[in-house]
């Protein structure tokens, strides 16, 4: 697994599209790897919003010319576009969104449209009480318009028991692509991250742990999309990343 740090996506970061806003209220981080065919319709779902959308683009397709069209037809939200020549990860683009983020509040969503920026507001307004909120698919209160296969249920019930054994996270939901936190809490932790895939997550709550951080759970509406990223391959990397990252932790 090669490891990419903050200072690698900042310094290969090609021109950023943008329409600015001087003093965004929040920032939301957007990873959007090949999101060409769905990026408009999640945009779409987007009315209104008091803050900065930062969609990171580190794939092949045209995510990035489909951005710069949304931007400048959508004057009424402010949206960057980080564009890399390379790919990052999962974790290597919500790193480069969160470093580029200009407000106190940040997080990162999504790009399939499983959830709204509605429930992504409600996770930031918690900020109040904690350091960190991660929306959860899996305690009470939690809404699953469209429910997981029975097998995906299963793989992450596996995982999720395979995460408290081995980091001692006690959260029902580390997976959920919708977290949120106050900036100078995450930007003590960033470049101490080795994680750049789907296990980004994980590695990201336990040093928010392990630094003492406050992190609350909540329930989240959420829509299971059918062409999600997340594939079985994908799993098995995940675990991999995993042992590397117990590798890296026991041998820094």
């Amino acid at each position: 697994m090669k490891q990419v740090t903050l200072r690698d996506v900042h310094q290969d970061r090609l021109p950023e599209i943008m329409t600015p806003t001087p003093r965004p209220q929040y920032s939301l981080v957007i990873p959007a790897y090949n999101e060409e065919k769905r990026i408009t319709l999640f945009f779409d779902g987007i009315p209104h919003f008091e803050g900065e959308l930062i969609v990171v683009c580190d794939g092949t397709d045209g995510t990035a010319d489909i951005i710069g069209r949304i931007a400048a037809e959508r004057g009424d939200l402010a949206i960057r576009c980080l564009r890399f020549d390379h790919r990052l990860g999962k974790g290597g683009g919500v790193m480069a969104g969160l470093k580029a983020a200009h407000s106190s509040r940040v997080g990162y969503f999504d790009a399939d449209g499983s959830t709204t920026i509605g429930e992504m507001m409600r996770l930031l307004s918690c900020l109040k009480e904690s350091d960190c909120v991660i929306g959860s698919r899996w305690v009470p209160g939690s809404t699953l318009t469209v429910s997981q296969s029975f097998m995906r249920r299963i793989e992450s019930r596996m995982f999720n028991l395979i995460i408290r054994i081995l980091f001692g996270l006690d959260f029902h939901d580390t997976q959920c692509g919708a977290k949120v936190f106050k900036k100078p809490v995450i930007d003590e932790i960033l470049p101490l991250m080795y994680s750049t895939g789907f296990e980004f997550d994980v590695e990201l709550l336990w040093r928010l742990k392990k630094n003492g951080a406050r992190i609350m759970e909540i329930p989240i509406e959420w829509q299971n999309k059918g062409d999600s990223r997340v594939q079985k391959r994908d799993m098995i990397r995940m675990l991999f990343g995993l042992l590397m990252l117990i590798f890296h932790r026991v041998c820094a």
